[in-house]
């Protein structure tokens, strides 16, 4: 079946040009203009991605992917006329997945959709094919088929695009990834100026599981260049 997508945008004739291209990529779509709105979606359905216009009116897009994260996790791609790094940012911390800038191309729009969409198959397939395997990392167990992180025992609660990128670390100790090169591996693309939304999100892991600034025992920085798992014993 084709996957299904649910567009939240107040303009219409921007909403109309999303739906008549990704129904063109083989995408099937339902739509929304608000919040309350696309609250009414979800509850008829899941889809299999939400592409979510910042500024809504009454609920911003910011509340409505944190809402949407709280009821039943969706990849959300947010879309908005903001160009600043902080909104980026912000728009990552509340569980958006990607983040496309207007006026943005539609062919840009359906490749982000389709990085998503390999990412989250790229995910169900790493489950199936080790459901049993594991990784023990200092005092972090990190599960790839149920998804979950644990420290000592303790449940950590990571976005999906967290863990994907602690994922991706712990299974190469000691290998320096750039920051390019986690964007192409976790995103599905390389982007030369998502370097300070790579350092957001490492950050925040770093938070989560408790990871001391002055002596992280799990991700270090290598300076100049991006981020390396510690090895053992290092």
């Amino acid at each position: 079946m084709a996957p299904e997508g649910l567009v939240v945008e107040d303009e219409p004739d921007i909403r109309a040009l999303i739906v008549h291209h990704l129904t063109k990529d083989g995408f099937r779509c339902r739509t929304a203009a608000d919040g309350a709105e696309a609250f009414a979606r979800l509850r008829a359905g899941t889809p299999d991605l939400v592409v979510l216009d910042l500024m809504l009116p009454g609920m911003d897009g910011l509340e409505v992917c944190r809402e949407i994260q709280k009821r039943d996790w969706v990849p959300v791609l947010m879309l908005t006329a903001r160009t600043g790094e902080t909104d980026k940012i912000a728009g990552f911390a509340v569980g958006a997945d990607d983040y496309l800038t207007k006026p943005f191309s539609l062919r840009e729009l359906a490749a982000r959709v389709r990085a998503i969409l390999r990412r989250m198959e790229r995910a169900g397939a790493l489950g199936a094919a080790t459901p049993d395997v594991a990784l023990t990392r200092f005092d972090l167990v990190i599960d790839p088929s149920r998804r979950r992180v644990q420290q000592a025992g303790a449940d950590v609660a990571l976005t999906p695009l967290e863990f994907e990128i602690l994922l991706a670390l712990a299974q190469a100790p000691g290998v320096v990834f750039a920051r390019e090169q986690l964007m192409e591996r976790v995103w599905g693309y390389r982007d030369h100026a998502g370097g300070r939304v790579v350092d957001s999100h490492v950050a925040r892991i770093r938070r989560k599981p408790r990871d001391e600034a002055a002596e992280p025992r799990y991700i270090r920085t290598v300076h100049w260049v991006g981020y390396t798992f510690r090895e053992a014993g290092a």
